[in-house]
C-alpha cells in the first residue's frame, strides 16, 4: 500500500471521502514530509482537514491556533464524533483545568490541541507545550499575523512562539484570502522555513453577486433580510453602524446581535452562539465577524457599506 492510499484510508474511514479536493493531498503530504506550507483555500474548500488528516496520521499531537472559541468547540465536538481525540482550551477553563488539560493532552493519546491565540500569552501554557511531543502547528486565519488583522486579534502576533518552542514541527498556515503583501508578512511573521504555497481557485459556483442601486437603503435592507430564509449577515465598517442598525432591525419586528470589536469577550460569544444556534436571523457585523465560520443555512451576506478594500470584500463573502 503506498502513502496515498494511507492517506485515503484515513480519509474514508474518518471523513467518509473516497478522494481529496482541490489541492488537499498536496498540502497534507507535504505537511507529512515536515515541510511548512501555506494553504490559501476558498471557504468551504476543506481547510481544516489539511492538518486534522496529518495529525490522525502521525504520532503525537497537532497544535491548532484559532480565533473563536465556538468554533473550537464545533470543530473539537466534530472530531470526537469522527472517533478522533481533540480537547480545546476554552476561556473560561480556571488554570487548574488549564493545568489538567494540558496532561491529558501529555498522556492522553490526543490528536490535536485547539486553542486562541491569546493563550500563547500565558507562561503556563507555554511551559507545558514545550513539553508536548507536536507533529504540526496549523496557524487558522492566518491573514491575521498580517497588518490587516492587528487590529482583530493582536495576540496573534505572538504565534511565531511556537516555532521558538519547537523549530523542528512543521507550520501549516491557512487563510481564505491572501494578497501578496500578506502571503510575505504571514511568512516572514511565522519564520516559514519553506515557500510551499498551494493556492486553489476562489470561484464558488453556488453564489450569487448583486448590486443594488437605491434611493432608500434601510428599506432595502429590510426588504433583502424578509426576502430569504435561514441565516442573513450584514456588514458594515463600524461600530457605531452595527448598533444601530441592529437596533433598527430590531424595532421593524427582526431578530438581530451586532458584532465587533468594542463588545467584550463574553458578549462576542453569546451573540455568535445565538446566531449559530439559529436563534437570532441576522448578525449585524464589522469585518472582525467571519473568520472561520461554517453555517450551512446563510442565505445572504449584505454589504450595506462598501467595504475599505477588495481584500476585506472578499473576506467579508
Amino acid at each position: 500500500m503506498t502513502a496515498t492510499d494511507d492517506l485515503i484510508a484515513l480519509l474514508k474511514k474518518h471523513w467518509g471521502y473516497d478522494k481529496f479536493r482541490g489541492s488537499q493531498e498536496g498540502i497534507i503530504t507535504a505537511v507529512i514530509n515536515n515541510k511548512d506550507v501555506l494553504a490559501l483555500l476558498p471557504t468551504g474548500g476543506g481547510k481544516s482537514l489539511c492538518y486534522q488528516l496529518p495529525a490522525v496520521a502521525q504520532d503525537g499531537i497537532a497544535i491548532v491556533i484559532s480565533p473563536l472559541i465556538a468554533l473550537i468547540q464545533d470543530q473539537v465536538s466534530s472530531l470526537k464524533a469522527k472517533g478522533i481525540k481533540a480537547l480545546g482550551l476554552t476561556g473560561k477553563m480556571s488554570q487548574n483545568e488549564v493545568i489538567q488539560s494540558l496532561d491529558n493532552a501529555a498522556f492522553g493519546g490526543y490528536k490535536l490541541l485547539y486553542l486562541s491565540p491569546e493563550r500563547l500569552q500565558q507562561e503556563i501554557v507555554l511551559d507545558r507545550l514545550a513539553e508536548l511531543n507536536i507533529s504540526l502547528v496549523a496557524i487558522d486565519e492566518a491573514h491575521c499575523i498580517s497588518q490587516w488583522g492587528h487590529d482583530f486579534r493582536p495576540a496573534y502576533l505572538q504565534c511565531s512562539k511556537i516555532r521558538d518552542i519547537h523549530p523542528e514541527a512543521p507550520i501549516i498556515a491557512l487563510t481564505a484570502t491572501a494578497t501578496s503583501r500578506v502571503i510575505s508578512e504571514i511568512q516572514s511573521g511565522l519564520a516559514l522555513r519553506t515557500e510551499h504555497v498551494y493556492k486553489d481557485s476562489f470561484h464558488r459556483p453556488n453564489l450569487g453577486y448583486t448590486v443594488l442601486y437605491t434611493e432608500n437603503k434601510k428599506r432595502a435592507l429590510y426588504d433583502a433580510i424578509t426576502d430569504h430564509h435561514g441565516s442573513k449577515i450584514v456588514y458594515v465598517r463600524l461600530r457605531r453602524s452595527a448598533e444601530k442598525i441592529k437596533d433598527a432591525l430590531i424595532q421593524k419586528g427582526l431578530t438581530a446581535y451586532a458584532y465587533h470589536g468594542g463588545l467584550s469577550s463574553l458578549e462576542r460569544k453569546a451573540a455568535l452562539t445565538s446566531w449559530m444556534k439559529g436563534e437570532v436571523t441576522t448578525m449585524v457585523a464589522t469585518t472582525a465577524f467571519g473568520m472561520g465560520i461554517d453555517k450551512p443555512d446563510v442565505r445572504a451576506v449584505i454589504h450595506y457599506e462598501i467595504p475599505e478594500s477588495i481584500e476585506s470584500y472578499f473576506q467579508e463573502g
